[in-house]
């Protein structure tokens, strides 16, 4: 029956996912696993977010709010008066969003190499990908980017970028928002550690959509809960072409509390800062800037999944990016993680 799956899928392959720890963990006989892959906040979940989830679990015999009325007031608690939308993390809502705009046959433009599943949503949704790539230094040629996409429904740009860690400028989105015809996705998963506040743009542009997630800094990759700032028309839609119920009552809760622990974000915002210092001047091999909570590094003349294969020998767990798009094939990603993961990194990194 494998004749009925749809042709784009035999096509091209689905998201590639790092290698597991607990299967490194098993195949080396390790018992500690540095956990370096993944971009997620090596802290468990804030106190006020986990009471937050207890309590809501009580209630999972029911559905869950569909307006989703408990996160929605703690955003605008948080940021103030905008319009929100949210889904099952960043993916969901990127996945919505192309859905609610997007016919069969549209262009989805993306900036690349990024994060691959903006090529894999809009696949699915039918449209006509453009890729158009990045400058040597990994930077955004916004001239190129505006030519290509000129007549997108919808454009992709992430920034600060997975996996390059650099980020675009606010002069350079605005030059792209006034220069397209569709609507710009900014995916911000990371930008709570770039210093860069988008946020005012929202309030100039209609066709601004920023995407973001609790996945990383407030701990949440494990409850799926993303969320983004539209502008006021696009919400009733979204709603009218997404899935019923998909933020559960339990992430829900605790997203909405996350929010008013500061002090837990800003304890990794700081070690970020730190480690990201510190791998820029302790390890051997060029590691690129970054505004992310990760960093990539250049590992030639070795291959990329080489060294991620050397490196899970001594326990160590990072990402390949040879599965990246127009990324060549010597760069690996690796996220700060707890001070003896990041100390262990570097380590053995250098005796390689």
């Amino acid at each position: 029956m494998e004749h009925l799956v749809r042709s784009c899928y035999k096509k091209k392959s689905g998201y590639v996912f790092a290698k597991k720890a607990e299967d490194i963990a098993r195949e080396y006989g390790i018992d500690r696993i540095a956990r370096l892959a993944s971009n997620e906040n090596p802290e468990p979940l804030s106190p006020a977010a986990l009471r937050a989830a207890e309590a809501a679990l009580k209630t999972v015999n029911r559905y869950p709010d569909e307006k989703v009325n408990t996160l929605m007031n703690a955003l605008r608690a948080h940021y103030g008066d905008y319009h929100f939308v949210t889904g099952v993390g960043m993916d969901g809502v990127i996945e919505t969003i192309i859905r609610t705009l997007v016919e069969p046959g549209e262009q989805v433009a993306i900036s690349t190499p990024t994060f691959s599943f903006y090529t894999l949503a809009a696949m699915g949704q039918g449209a006509e990908v453009i890729t158009v790539p990045r400058e040597p230094d990994f930077s955004v040629d916004t001239k190129k980017l505006i030519k290509a996409a000129k007549t997108a429904k919808v454009t992709v740009l992430c920034s600060p970028n997975n996996p390059t860690g650099n980020a675009t400028s606010i002069d350079a989105v605005v030059e792209i928002l006034d220069g397209i015809e569709g609507l710009l996705f900014l995916d911000n998963a990371y930008t709570e550690f770039s210093g860069i506040d988008y946020l005012p743009l929202m309030k100039k542009h209609e066709n601004l959509v920023l995407g973001r997630t609790f996945s990383k800094v407030y701990s949440l990759a494990g409850l799926r809960i993303g969320y983004a700032f539209t502008p006021r028309w696009l919400p009733p839609w979204y709603q009218r072409a997404g899935t019923p119920f998909t933020v559960n009552s339990v992430s829900m809760a605790a997203a909405a509390a996350s929010l008013s622990d500061t002090a837990h974000a800003e304890r990794y915002l700081a070690q970020v800062n730190r480690w990201r210092k510190r791998f820029a001047a302790e390890v051997k091999l060029p590691v690129l800037p970054s505004d992310a909570n990760f960093v990539m590094i250049d590992v030639a003349p070795k291959k990329s999944d080489e060294v991620v294969e050397e490196l899970a020998r001594h326990g160590v767990v990072v990402r390949s990016c040879r599965s990246f798009t127009g990324l060549e094939d010597h760069y690996i990603r690796v996220s700060v993680g707890e001070d003896w993961e990041n100390e262990l990194f570097v380590k053995v990194i250098n005796s390689l």
